[in-house]
């Protein structure tokens, strides 16, 4: 068994927010009548990385690569195997979210929030505006007073972009993007420092998308916010992301600043996801890199380097031996073999 892969940062910075330590999740494969375990999918294996305070860090990497299991460990909506995840209140005082009770957790809870993806399913059809913003309020006991929910609500509508006076419809009344901006305005609702955006675009319209993206820029320079930023669209990541870290069966496979990554990846598959951003300059020829075969199983991933059977630079030490996660340029990391002798193509 291979050594588990060093932590992205060396020194822990005194504005830094989350700290994730080698988080895993994984879930047990059961067989038969009693249910035994006969193995484990390793949807999140032993990452690392840290979230500065006021940033967004995008996470990114194809469906099923464990990026939206990472997101719900981060704020317990499931509960991870092993690792920490420290995250520092507002106080100074830094917790560890994963070994915590639920008694523990619910004090600090209102700290973090989720925005979920589908903005259909995320709100409840039998509840009305007020009751889905004012949720977190009453169940934080920030407010006890009718009249001052219902202002803080009115607040936060307003804020988002809603119209107050439709503060008693159900959600079946609203569209897509209007729903999407509830989900916001419950997420904001007991001020939180830490939101995980999970996919909060990708239901979306196109032109909803881009006022959507604008007002969680906006908020998060309002309200002092931090995002942690999942999607698949690597070019709403590029437009909203300060950091960017690449996601492939479980790990991560590289982490930079937004503009180094998109200009000078160093793994192979940032390379190839990069190649299907599209361009807007007519003269600018698309050359997507297609990548043979399927994501590897996470129940049975490959040996040695987990892309090695769809890499075109593989050699032999890739199938023998994991590589190491090393910083290969300033505050610029990657798990390859050769990330320093590659020269590969990013977006222009």
């Amino acid at each position: 068994m291979l050594e588990a892969r060093k932590e992205p940062v060396k020194e822990r910075n005194e504005d830094v927010l989350l700290e994730v330590r080698d988080l895993k999740k994984h879930f047990p494969i059961e067989k038969g009548f009693l249910r035994t375990v006969h193995g484990h999918v390793r949807a999140v294996d032993g990452v690392s990385f840290q979230i500065r305070e006021g940033e967004t860090f995008g996470l990114v990497g194809e469906s099923g690569s464990g990026k939206t299991t990472l997101g719900r460990c981060i704020v317990r909506a499931i509960n991870p195997t092993e690792g920490q995840i420290i995250f520092r209140l507002p106080d100074g005082e830094e917790v560890d979210i994963a070994e915590m009770g639920k008694k523990e957790l619910r004090q600090v809870r209102r700290h973090f929030h989720m925005i979920f993806q589908d903005p259909y399913s995320s709100l409840d059809p039998r509840m009305t505006v007020l009751d889905i913003i004012a949720e977190p309020i009453r169940n934080n006991k920030l407010l006890a007073d009718k009249r001052q929910i219902q202002d803080r609500v009115r607040e936060l509508m307003d804020r988002v972009g809603l119209d107050i006076r439709h503060l008693n419809r159900y959600p079946h009344a609203f569209s897509g993007g209007q729903r999407q901006r509830i989900g916001i305005a419950r997420s904001l609702a007991p001020s939180p420092r830490l939101i995980v955006c999970d996919e909060a675009v990708s239901a979306l319209d196109v032109s909803i998308q881009a006022q959507i993206l604008n007002l969680l820029e906006d908020l998060q320079e309002e309200f002092d916010l931090t995002f942690l930023f999942i999607a698949h669209d690597l070019s709403v990541v590029e437009h909203i992301s300060d950091r960017v870290g690449v996601m492939y069966v479980g790990q991560l496979v590289e982490m930079a600043d937004t503009e180094a990554l998109f200009a000078d990846p160093k793994h192979p598959y940032t390379e190839a996801l990069l190649s299907a951003v599209p361009t807007t300059d007519p003269e600018i020829k698309m050359d997507r890199i297609i990548l043979p075969g399927e994501v590897a199983n996470p129940a049975d991933p490959p040996s040695g380097c987990y892309f090695h059977p769809r890499c075109r630079y593989a050699q032999d030490i890739c199938r023998e031996q994991e590589p190491a996660w090393t910083e290969v340029g300033r505050d610029h990391f990657a798990a390859c073999h050769f990330a320093d002798e590659l020269d590969l193509r990013g977006v222009e």
